[in-house]
């Protein structure tokens, strides 16, 4: 499972103008799912997204997780992040997950998150979607759970 982050000031996901997830601040997560990916790299994923210090602490260093910050966690899935970019010019994307298999272990992390943590709002699972964020710093990071 593979997930970019991105620190946010705020975040929404539109699907045909409307609105269907936005937060303030907090962390922005685009999420691939990949073939072998289960219960355990769903869980790990989770554990990461919540407990990763991206956010500054009084000294204006990268001490703080999401949790410690109480800042909202908006879930995207995208499977582009899943493809294989080492040769040519078209990406191949026989490394992501089939959109079953992804809708399963997707939507298993965002029950999840939302059992565990408060506010998750998401996009929607294989539809067009219009992201807008304000990044803050800017600060992204590539996380990944074999």
């Amino acid at each position: 499972m593979i997930a970019l982050i991105q620190r946010v000031s705020s975040a929404r996901v539109e699907v045909d103008g409307a609105i269907v997830g936005a937060i303030g601040t907090g962390l922005l997560a685009l999420v691939a799912v990949e073939p072998g990916d289960g219960e355990l790299q769903t869980a790990r994923m989770l554990q990461k997204l919540l407990a990763y210090r991206v956010f500054a602490d009084a000294e204006g260093r990268m001490n703080l997780s999401l949790k410690d910050v109480a800042g909202g966690l908006l879930l995207v899935s995208q499977f582009t992040l899943a493809a294989d970019t080492r040769s040519g010019l078209r990406p191949s994307f026989t490394s992501a997950a089939s959109p079953e298999h992804a809708r399963t272990w997707f939507e298993r992390l965002l029950a999840l998150a939302r059992a565990e943590y408060t506010p998750v709002e998401t996009g929607r699972f294989g539809t067009h979607m219009v992201v807008h964020l304000v990044n803050d710093g800017p600060v992204t990071f590539r996380l990944e759970v074999k």
